[in-house]
């Protein structure tokens, strides 16, 4: 039985869930991550919880992400990457 698909606002809910008490329903793209409680600090961690889910590093972005939208925009590209590892099983 193959892996459900996971979208890139799923996968920030799950990862933004670890280090914030934040509602997943409150994790939508316009919301901003200081507003989730997300410093910097708990940003770079969540970023290398990221990283090891999806299996690569992410590049260093040139900006800040100030929002859950950011963030998606950060990982897209590795989507088709984690789909494809999850299908491997």
């Amino acid at each position: 039985m193959p892996a459900p698909e996971i979208d890139s606002l799923t996968l920030i809910r799950q990862v933004i869930g670890k280090y914030s008490d934040a509602p997943a329903e409150s994790v939508q793209p316009q919301a901003r991550l200081a507003d989730l409680d997300l410093d910097s600090l708990s940003l770079a961690e969540m970023l290398f919880a990221l990283e090891d889910t999806i299996g690569t590093s992410i590049a260093e972005p040139t900006e800040r992400p100030k929002t859950v939208a950011d963030l998606q925009r950060l990982i897209e590209p590795f989507m088709a990457q984690l789909a494809a590892k999850a299908a491997q099983g």
